[in-house]
């Protein structure tokens, strides 16, 4: 799947934030090749808390008048509509800050929402110097708001770390607001599933489930059939059209697309595909590949990056194709493998045929005319040509050019040497 401060990015994006910019720390090498150039990053080089890491933004936004959206890198399950919503609320409210809240039965180890008797908001509290009191309180920070930019910038480095970790807390701006004079409002969200963050693998997993369950959901509802919801997984980049039907334990990822009334079989992996309209996909790996409309492929059958099938092509059982193109109708239905190649519209490849691409050296093309019909268990060793409608005889090894429509031939002419099994049998019995 995708990192999760990707879909934080993305969420960002989606409620309207044109600079989305990444305080990154140790490991940041590691962020930066995962998001690419589409993000700005600022280094926090030693880690002394979240309000240390915005100081370090506070040069990129030097010169910026507006709103600035603050969140957290580790919580995946943001959306786009639950950042707008912060937003909205700010602009609205009029408030210095908002402060995305929401109420948990168990609030234990997170920031607590610390109001006064007019119920406005005058701190958050971490957990760890939390009074008894404090720790009832069951509304809790969600760890993303809003600041203006001119707050922003002023506050911040009034932070101070005279708490239990020595760390400069973001969440301390929150009392500095109200102790001056200003105001500060909460977007309280009912889904807190949403806003959990992920620090351990065992919620990463979890966050993954809930992941899984809200994209699964969204197909279903756009029309597509899960067979099985509990073992399917789809990536969050996956297109799928109506009418397909998905079986279970089925992966399919990355930027895939998935045509309509497709179908799907248990134990296919699909990553960064395209499969046409109408097509059928039993209990295969594909990788990279395009698939025309109407074609069947597998069972047990690998298409590698490359390759690219026409429409109505039958690919069978055990069955590899890697780079290579596949002309519409062609069939290759058991125990093959077809690389490097161009195979021309109803060409037939019989099982057990291999194209010998690669000599040790570098690889080479095998190119197999329209109509041609390669016998059962032939050898096509590259580079080599089968013209357009000719036929080459089962058990051939083919090294030259076969012209079309003519028939080659490249194995041992058959002798038989007749009583010799006799003679054999009768030779083995004396041996023992």
């Amino acid at each position: 799947g995708l990192p999760m401060g990707e879909h934080v990015g993305r969420a960002m994006f989606a409620a309207g934030a044109w600079r989305p910019i990444f305080v990154i720390g140790h490991g940041g090498d590691l962020v930066r090749d995962a998001f690419g150039d589409k993000y700005e990053y600022v280094v926090q080089g030693e880690p002394h808390g979240t309000g240390d890491a915005c100081k370090m933004a506070l040069p990129a936004i030097e010169n910026f008048e507006g709103v600035v959206l603050v969140g957290s890198g580790d919580a995946p399950l943001v959306t786009g509509d639950s950042m707008r919503a912060l937003v909205a609320e700010f602009e609205t409210s009029g408030a210095d800050c908002v402060v995305a809240t929401c109420i948990l039965d168990d609030p234990l180890g997170y920031g607590r929402m610390v109001r006064d008797d007019k119920g406005e908001v005058t701190a958050i509290v971490e957990e760890v110097d939390a009074s008894e009191e404090q720790r009832k309180v069951k509304e809790i920070n969600a760890a993303f708001y809003c600041f203006s930019s001119k707050a922003l910038t002023e506050l911040l480095p009034k932070l101070k770390n005279d708490n239990q970790k020595r760390e400069y807390y973001l969440t301390d701006l929150v009392s500095i607001i109200s102790s001056r004079g200003g105001t500060v409002a909460t977007h309280v969200y009912g889904d807190a599933d949403m806003l959990r963050g992920v620090n351990d693998r065992w919620q990463l997993a979890e966050a993954g489930r809930l992941m899984q369950q809200r994209i699964l959901k969204s197909h279903a509802l756009a029309g597509v059939t899960l067979e099985d919801p509990v073992t399917t997984y789809i990536g969050a980049d996956v297109t799928i059209e109506p009418d397909a039907e998905i079986a279970g334990m089925t992966a399919i990822e990355g930027a895939t697309r998935i045509g309509a009334r497709c179908k799907i079989g248990s134990f296919c992996r699909i990553a960064d595909s395209d499969i046409g309209a109408d097509s059928v996909i039993l209990m295969s790996h594909v990788n990279r590949a395009s698939v025309g409309n109407g074609t069947r492929v597998g069972p047990y059958a690998n298409l590698r990056p490359g390759t690219v099938l026409g429409p109505q092509v039958k690919v069978g059982n055990f069955v590899e194709v890697k780079n290579s193109e596949i002309g519409e109708g062609a069939s290759m239905s058991h125990l093959t493998y077809v690389g490097d190649s161009r195979v021309g519209p109803r060409a037939n490849i019989g099982a057990g045929t291999i194209t010998c691409n690669y000599d040790g050296f570098a690889k080479h093309e095998t190119i197999i005319g329209e109509d041609a019909f390669v016998g059962s268990n032939s050898t096509l060793v590259a580079p080599v040509e089968i013209g357009p409608g000719a036929i080459t005889a089962a058990g051939s090894v083919i090294t030259q050019n076969v012209p079309a429509d003519s028939l080659g031939v490249g194995r041992s002419r058959q002798e038989n040497k007749e009583g010799w099994a006799k003679v054999w049998r009768r030779n083995k019995k004396n041996q023992e």
